[in-house]
């Protein structure tokens, strides 16, 4: 009996079982992705037109994005109150909002519907929040497959939960908007003592590479699973017993990584490795460098270096940094180099946020995320209308796969850029300037408006969009540290709902808006001159409805380009962090 309480102490105290709760926490986590499956439904139920929705829809990329409360409280409260916040914000929010939508609240004001989405949204940056620490501190290790995978899981979530919905087969399509209330709350709710910090440092294991590969291939497979589901769902009507089975079965597959921590539980194997483990040789050998030194030793390389080391072939200026660097650490244990304490930090080392506030670097992420993740936002944002404009009447097919695109776009994000940077010590941006491109194709396949380019577009845009959060965290935690994560990782989020703000709230809705005063113009001409039209606008029954290509023509045109600036500011952070990736893992290759 003893021995049983053991293992399972074991077990509740595995990293592995906390980084599945996460990744079960994220399922239901991106509430956001749905926002094109509800719009259409208050839209329709509170009279709003275009720019209406666009309002709301800044105010969801507000909430989802403003985190500096979440990444406070999750320095001060233990992860499992972070979570108990965000499910209260998740469920007072857009329980609200039901409540107007079906008509058993009275209708509020506009902007206090922004609100009211701001705050059950901005619940999600809680289970980020929380599921990222833990992550991040339990596999020190892994940061990028970590990111990418908990990112991605994220991302996946507005299919999880359009797949649920149609389990319930209610003819009340405001029943969405009640379990975006209740769904993602009683998940953090049930997992939030699971979700914490437990010594991941001292659980290395040589398996752990068999179980990223693990994970990866159930991700490949859900993925796929959902989209076959949805589109046989799309083409085929299915009875009620079907989705119930394939429901069934998506609840399996989210449940076949709980394994991993089992067997590592209860296999005869099972013991805690030493911390040892984790030291490198370099460490091992130098004991009387200590690990602030270390950190130090970095940035000495960067002075102490000569200049033509940068113009050397990259093998050889791998060489040579990694000598400088285990010359400088020798000299330092030895007591022969003083190592300087710098006032300011340097790259790799670890950056405040207003430290990193006046580095070029930190802006060029800033707005080279702001042009890319902004534009595929506002895709998402305006997907319900899009696909209408274009005479898909089903627009949740469209959301769940531009939620599955994203999830695959995270999730690879993360294992690509994590190869260049390990396998070729090569900046990690390089996989965010390819994003970027591929964003761009996505939003000229939406412009021209052929058929099935719907199709091909949501696949770009989710990929492109979804990379990009699993690349600038993990770039983010290299190029300025891991000690005010949570500060640097907040601020450049606040990049999203700017770029929405001014490509959607402005530039996407006015246009759609004036493309559908003309067509209503031409279907009605004497009804629509002048004042009139104001008149007429504000007393219409049906709000303004924009129909053919030429509704998101110009949208995607200038998101098109602004992608194309985005992939350029990246490849200059390339240019100017080459030597620094040298430095971080140059030496592994060697």
């Amino acid at each position: 009996m003893v021995r049983l309480k053991e293992r399972f102490s074991l077990f509740f105290n595995n990293r592995w079982l906390v980084f599945v709760a996460a990744m079960w926490i994220q399922s239901f986590a991106g509430i956001g992705y749905l926002f094109g499956s509800i719009s259409p439904i208050i839209k329709s139920s509170l009279n709003y037109n275009q720019r209406q929705i666009a309002r709301l829809g800044v105010a969801k990329d507000l909430g989802d994005s403003v985190g500096f409360l979440a990444g406070t409280l999750s320095e001060i409260l233990p992860l499992w109150a972070a979570l108990l916040v965000g499910a209260v914000q998740n469920f007072i929010g857009y329980g609200w909002v039901w409540l107007i939508v079906t008509g058993r609240s009275p209708t509020l004001p506009l902007w206090v519907m922004c609100l009211l989405i701001f705050i059950g949204t901005n619940g999600e940056t809680y289970f980020n929040t929380a599921a990222l620490v833990s992550g991040v501190q339990n596999f020190p290790k892994s940061r990028g497959p970590v990111v990418g995978i908990l990112k991605g899981f994220a991302g996946l979530g507005g299919a999880i939960m359009t797949q649920i919905y149609a389990l319930i087969h209610s003819p009340d399509h405001a029943s969405l908007i009640f379990m975006i209330a209740v769904g993602p709350a009683m998940v953090a709710i049930a997992l939030m003592f699971i979700i914490r910090p437990v010594g991941g440092h001292r659980q290395v294991r040589p398996s752990d590479g068999f179980s990223f590969s693990l994970i990866y291939s159930i991700c490949l497979i859900l993925a796929s699973y959902l989209m076959g589901v949805m589109l046989v769902q799309d083409l085929i009507d299915v009875s009620h017993t079907v989705t119930t089975i394939f429901t069934g079965i998506l609840f399996v597959l989210l449940l076949i990584p709980v394994v991993i921590p089992i067997s590592l539980t209860f296999s005869q194997e099972t013991r805690v490795p030493s911390e040892e483990a984790l030291l490198s040789e370099s460490q091992k050998q130098d004991p009387g460098v200590s690990g602030h030194d270390q950190e130090i030793i970095f940035s000495e390389v960067e002075d102490e270096k000569p200049k033509d080391v940068d113009l050397l072939p990259a093998l050889e200026r791998q060489k040579r940094i990694a000598q400088l660097q285990a010359k400088l650490a020798q000299a330092a244990a030895e007591g022969a180099v003083r190592v300087k304490r710098r006032r300011t930090p340097h790259r790799g080392e670890d950056f405040t946020l207003m430290q990193a506030l006046i580095k070029a670097d930190f802006w060029i992420i800033f707005f080279s995320l702001l042009f890319g993740s902004g534009s595929g936002l506002t895709v998402i944002d305006n997907l319900g209308q899009m696909s209408q404009s274009l005479g898909y009447d089903n627009t949740h097919v469209f959301v769940s796969m531009i939620s599955i695109w994203n999830f695959l776009g995270r999730v690879g994000g993360g294992y690509f850029s994590e190869i260049i940077v390990r396998d070729h010590a090569y900046p990690r941006h390089a996989a965010m300037a390819v994003a970027q491109v591929v964003m761009a194709f996505g939003h000229f396949f939406f412009a021209m408006g052929w058929p099935g380019a719907m199709y091909i577009g949501t696949l770009l845009v989710g990929l492109g969009y979804g990379a990009h959060w699993a690349i600038v965290p993990a770039a983010a935690s290299e190029l300025f540290g891991l000690k005010n994560f949570g500060a640097l990782y907040n601020f450049l989020t606040i990049a999203n709902p700017a770029g929405s703000l001014v490509f959607s709230g402005v530039i996407a809705s006015s246009i759609y808006d004036s493309e559908a005063e003309k067509q209503a113009q031409q279907r009605h001409p004497g009804q629509w001159n002048g004042a009139s039209f104001l008149s007429s606008f504000l007393a219409v029954d049906e709000p303004l409805k924009c129909e053919g290509a030429i509704c998101f023509f110009y949208t995607s045109l200038i998101l098109c380009g602004l992608c194309i600036v985005a992939s350029i500011l990246s490849m200059i952070l390339v240019y100017r962090t080459k030597t620094v990736y040298t430095s971080l893992y140059g030496k592994s290759r060697t």
